[in-house]
């Protein structure tokens, strides 16, 4: 069976097959995860491949007997299904303009396509800014004109953006025979959006590194516990609600900090702030709020981390957070649980099917509601054992929830199922 993979990013393995230095393993985790597992199914023949547009010709290379295409644009498509055949092509996250070009190069053809929904972009532009003050949200003539020259990260063109790609979502969906994907949530979005499609249920597979290795153990914090957020550099992550919990935090712990994986908002020094300041609007906005609360010297930017940097700020911090206004399963919250990291998350989208609140972690409602988010954290860091035990929940969670061997077989058997439907 030889089902013909196409991913949105370089993945790691495939700047390594292919000559290159190695992609960052930041992002695309479930790729990476999910590839691993499937190398033990010796029945299936997987071609992996993406676009680089920074790329003039195509690249080819073989690892662990997956073969990985590097290519230049989306024109390539046809000629290389014309020339490899597959029995079926799996497209990963349904937003980005190659999966709609591979799409209709595989129908084109008449290759059954797979269709793997990873977020819900339209409920992602929905909630975008929320609880980002309007002034943030729109620029004027003069930040456009900057932005032209120097890209920022304006918050109009960012929401055009997700409005441009929740549009491409639905496009691509709306002609989809078959879907998979993982929670109710994208579930529902899958039967507004493809009512005819064929959905299919299968987990995501994480990063290996994060099944291994020692587990998160509790400490004795007194008065500073560390608490982790994964994101915070566009408002759909919900920095700004994480800062107004701040100071009823503090009240009760008054040294604790606040890690964010990331950039801090950039500062080129003085000449110079005052553009950045117009061109990040919601690092602008996230600054002043911290100042104005009085929370600025508690807030502390890691840079970003590679899989193995991550792992040890989980197992350094003592409560991890998600706030997110819109997540499907997020790999974060994932990866925090196996690690047996206590979490509070917020309930938006897929979080809930993920952890269920009050046994492998603490939901709290309203993404935006700060009071809650702040007691519900006050909660879990004075339970007697600092949240251990809904660590250790969360752990067993995600041990079925992502596991590799259970994961992979149930895509081989969605492989398989397809093709025995297309037979018939």
């Amino acid at each position: 069976m030889h089902v013909f993979w196409l991913v949105s990013m370089v993945l790691p393995q495939a700047a390594v097959a292919c000559g290159l230095d190695s992609a960052s393993d930041v992002s695309g985790g479930w790729l990476t995860g999910q590839l691993t597992a499937l190398q033990q199914h010796e029945e299936l023949q997987l071609t992996v491949a993406c676009v680089d547009g920074r790329r003039h010709t195509a690249l080819c290379g073989t690892a662990d007997g997956i073969t990985y295409r590097i290519l230049p644009g989306p024109g390539e498509f046809a000629p290389l299904l014309q020339e490899l055949h597959p029995d079926l092509v799996h497209i990963w996250g349904t937003e980005y303009a190659a999966a709609a070009a591979m799409q209709q190069a595989a129908g084109a053809l008449h290759l059954p396509v797979l269709v793997g929904i990873q977020g819900v972009m339209q409920d992602c532009a929905a909630h975008l800014c929320d609880g980002v003050p309007e002034q943030y949200c729109h620029s004027t003539p003069l930040d456009r004109a900057v932005d032209r020259l120097i890209p920022g990260a304006l918050l109009d063109k960012l929401q055009a953006n997700f409005d441009a790609l929740a549009q491409s979502e639905a496009s691509l969906l709306g002609k989809a025979r078959f879907v998979t994907g993982r929670t109710r949530f994208d579930r529902r979005a899958v039967e507004k959006l493809s009512p005819d499609a064929r959905y299919f249920a299968c987990n995501e597979t994480l990063r290996p590194l994060f099944y291994e290795g020692p587990l998160w153990q509790a400490r004795h914090f007194g008065r500073a516990p560390v608490l982790l957020l994964s994101q915070g550099n566009y408002p759909l992550k919900n920095l700004h609600t994480v800062l107004r919990a701040l100071p009823a935090i503090l009240q009760r712990w008054p040294d604790a900090e606040l890690r964010i994986a990331g950039w801090p908002p950039l500062d080129k020094g003085p000449l110079l702030r005052p553009l950045i300041a117009r061109l990040f609007p919601y690092q602008r906005f996230c600054r002043k709020l911290a100042a104005e609360l009085g929370v600025a010297e508690h807030i502390r930017y890691t840079g970003p981390l590679d899989a193995a940097a991550m792992r040890q700020a989980y197992l350094d911090a003592d409560l991890f957070i998600l706030p997110s206004l819109s997540e499907n399963s997020p790999n974060s919250l994932g990866e925090a649980m196996l690690l047996g990291l206590p979490c509070v998350a917020s309930r938006a989208g897929g979080i809930p099917d993920m952890m269920t609140d009050g046994r492998e972690g603490r939901l709290y409602g309203d993404a935006l509601d700060a009071d809650a988010l702040a007691q519900t954290v006050t909660e879990v860091l004075s339970a007697p054992d600092s949240g251990a035990a809904l660590g250790r929940a969360a752990r067993v969670r995600a041990l079925q929830t992502h596991d590799p061997a259970v994961n992979a077989q149930a895509l081989c058997g969605i492989y398989q199922t397809i093709l025995q439907e297309e037979v018939r």
